[in-house]
């Protein structure tokens, strides 16, 4: 009896796992449980960088809650991402840019797709059927393998053994050391404090260099013309070159010339000041005579004070000529005036002042040679008047 019940369970399972090869593999047979997906599920494609160990059947979660389940896994045509097709329950609401993220269930537990709203910006629209969630929308969390592959090269192949050696070292290092260690903490926990209370000026001239910037960059236009205007200038300078190292070498052989001849000089030099010394002096000791005495050399052959009377190119003064004939024989013939000459009339009536020298004598002229220092020449006596001569040098009354 047993073996003949046996018979038809066999025949089932063999008849269910054939029908399931040929229609696609055992991803298409219904499992049990799962999310009710109703009559019409909205289709949602997503694609991933790394889907790690993703199958198909396997579940859709919202808020922890399952919502649909994977359809199918392929690769896109760039052949760089994963193209997982999700069956997602049309009563699920979801925004037009959701998120996708591939997690797992528990440290050993399967893998699942989580849809949720985006966190980065406001969620906007209505996730609809056929809708495309791109790479830049998914993502996935570290697994337990990769950590443990992580650890196992660290503690494996990650110079493991080499910390004993760094922590020796830092050990004698820091041995016998303690009071330098401890000068050393404090000048950092002094510095750190100045900079701590100085942390406005720190944070003003971080401003500044941010204008500054903004400045450079606001004006990058001009800046680059002017790095362009300029590279002609640098290509002269660099065909030139030569020619101003040339000339950096003699500037440098006259400068050796020059500090060799100071050298030379140095003591006839010396010896010039200090024979100047005493012109200096008698020039200091002239006072305010020195001055006084290049005022003459300014307006020479004139008086300082004929300088008032000049205007432009011309003299403005006023000169008295006499014009008596009985002066100017006299004057040609003697130097001298008759006696009892009366003093040249300025044709206003005015008398002039009396000579300082001699007081009451008219002022004479000055004669025509002789020193001013000399005597006067004695006045000769007068001659006879002829009656009514014109030549008559005193004319007559």
């Amino acid at each position: 009896m047993r073996a003949r019940r046996r018979v038809p369970v066999l025949a089932l399972v063999a008849g269910v796992t054939l029908s399931g090869c040929g229609s696609g593999g055992l991803y298409d047979v219904p499992l049990p449980g799962g999310a009710d997906l109703g009559e019409q599920p909205d289709r949602v494609i997503v694609h991933f960088t790394d889907v790690l160990d993703l199958v198909p059947q396997s579940s859709v979660k919202v808020n922890d809650v399952a919502a649909g389940r994977v359809d199918n896994i392929g690769l896109a045509r760039d052949g760089r991402t994963a193209v997982v097709t999700l069956l997602v329950a049309d009563q699920v609401r979801l925004p037009e840019n959701a998120e996708a993220r591939l997690r797992q269930s528990s440290l050993l537990g399967e893998k699942f797709v989580e849809l949720a709203e985006p966190v980065a910006e406001p969620p906007r629209g209505e996730l609809a059927d056929n809708a495309v969630i791109g790479v830049e929308s998914t993502n996935r969390n570290t697994q337990i393998e990769e950590v443990l592959g992580a650890l196992s090269a660290l503690l494996n192949g990650g110079n493991v053994d080499q910390l004993n050696t760094i922590v020796t070292e830092l050990n004698s290092a820091m041995s016998g050391n303690e009071a330098e260690l401890r000068s050393l903490l404090a000048h950092v926990e002094h510095l750190t404090a100045r900079l701590d209370g100085q942390r406005g000026d720190i944070t003003r001239a971080i401003d500044s260099l941010d204008r500054l910037s903004g400045e450079f960059n606001a004006q990058r236009d001009k800046l680059d013309e002017g790095l362009r205007d300029l590279q002609p200038g640098l290509q002269v300078v660099n065909e030139q070159r030569d020619q101003l190292v040339a000339m950096l070498a003699q500037l440098d052989r006259l400068s050796g010339l020059a500090v060799d001849t100071v050298d030379r000089s140095k003591e006839d030099m010396l010896a010039n000041l200090r024979a100047l010394g005493p012109t200096l002096q008698k020039l200091q000791e002239t006072g305010e005579n020195l001055p006084r005495a290049m005022e003459f050399f300014v307006t020479y052959p004139f008086p300082p004070a004929a300088v008032n009377t000049l205007r432009g190119d011309y003299f403005n003064a006023d000169l008295t000529i006499d014009l008596d004939l009985s002066t100017i024989v006299e004057n040609m013939l003697t130097n001298q005036p008759p006696p009892g000459t009366p003093p040249p009339d300025d044709g206003a009536g005015e008398e002039s002042e009396p000579n300082a020298e001699s007081p009451g004598e008219p002022d004479l002229p000055l004669p025509l040679h002789g020193n001013p220092g000399d005597p006067a020449p004695p006045r000769p006596e007068p001659p006879e008047r002829d009656a009514g001569g014109l030549l008559d040098p005193f004319g007559g009354s």
